[in-house]
């Protein structure tokens, strides 16, 4: 069995409701390392993150080649750990450009991916079920025709776009499983009420995105969460640093921001 098999099977089988798999996103290959030298079980990128580390927005804005290529380097980055690509709605604005765009990321080691429902251009928030049902089964075919099983995590955008409820979201959920989905995640909810009936109601492993205000870990594994998202926030989080940083360099003229930064020597170690 190859490697990148190896990998993909370890990544399926940390998906278990009750003992979530928790994953700091990262979107470079320092921070990658980071979150691998932290005890991390395995690593997932962030589309807006890897976005907005080469200059564009999120949001279907960024291109394949480009996104590819993080994912490569985080996959590097990562050694031996599972790496799960965000890849948006597809790149493509097809079924075929997203079985490309797939078989792309498993080449450049990801084992791995999230597709989400939200159109990156105007119209409706969310694409019609029976139009992403065709893309999601996309993927799975290219994960099959390249002999890796490959975790299609489906991501359902109606809480986060305000574009349905739990009935919708339950709705597409089993529609996009039944396409070849293995796993639901649903972004924008952080009720535990809502997440214990997406539990009860969705037939996969659920993931859920988390940061201020949402419920610890040990909550969401209580109410059967299988696998936990920190998202954009770390990103986000880390480009605040070197805003405040800024605004106090060029108001004040002192440097408090940088107190707390990773010692450059130790850093500089990781990277080896």
């Amino acid at each position: 069995m190859s490697e990148h098999r190896i990998r993909a099977e370890l990544f399926r089988s940390l998906h278990t409701p009750g003992s979530p798999l928790v994953l700091v996103n990262a979107w470079d290959a320092a921070s990658a390392r980071i979150v691998a030298a932290a005890g991390a079980r395995a690593v997932a990128t962030t589309s807006a993150g890897v976005s907005w580390s080469v200059g564009a927005p999120d949001g279907d804005v960024l291109g394949r080649d480009a996104a590819v290529e993080v994912v490569r380097r985080v996959a590097a980055a990562a050694g031996s750990l599972p790496v799960t690509a965000d890849i948006e709605s597809g790149y493509g604005a097809t079924p075929a450009d997203v079985a490309e765009t797939v078989r792309a990321v498993i080449a450049a080691g990801a084992v791995g991916v999230n597709i989400e429902d939200a159109r990156g251009e105007g119209g409706a928030p969310l694409r019609d079920v029976a139009d992403q049902c065709v893309r999601v089964a996309a993927v799975r075919a290219a994960a099959d025709e390249a002999g890796v099983p490959l975790y299609v995590n489906a991501r359902v955008d109606t809480f986060l776009a305000g574009a349905g409820g739990l009935d919708e979201t339950v709705s597409r959920a089993g529609a996009y499983l039944a396409a070849g989905a293995d796993g639901v995640f649903v972004p924008g909810v952080i009720d535990p009420g809502t997440i214990r009936a997406l539990v009860e109601s969705v037939s996969a492993p659920l993931n859920v995105l988390v940061g201020p205000g949402a419920p610890v870990v040990a909550e969401l594994a209580a109410l059967g969460v299988a696998r936990v998202s920190l998202g954009s926030s770390v990103a986000e989080a880390a480009y605040a640093v070197a805003r405040r940083a800024a605004d106090e360099a060029f108001g004040a003229g002192t440097y408090g921001a940088l107190a707390d930064a990773i010692d450059y020597g130790a850093f500089n170690e990781l990277m080896r």
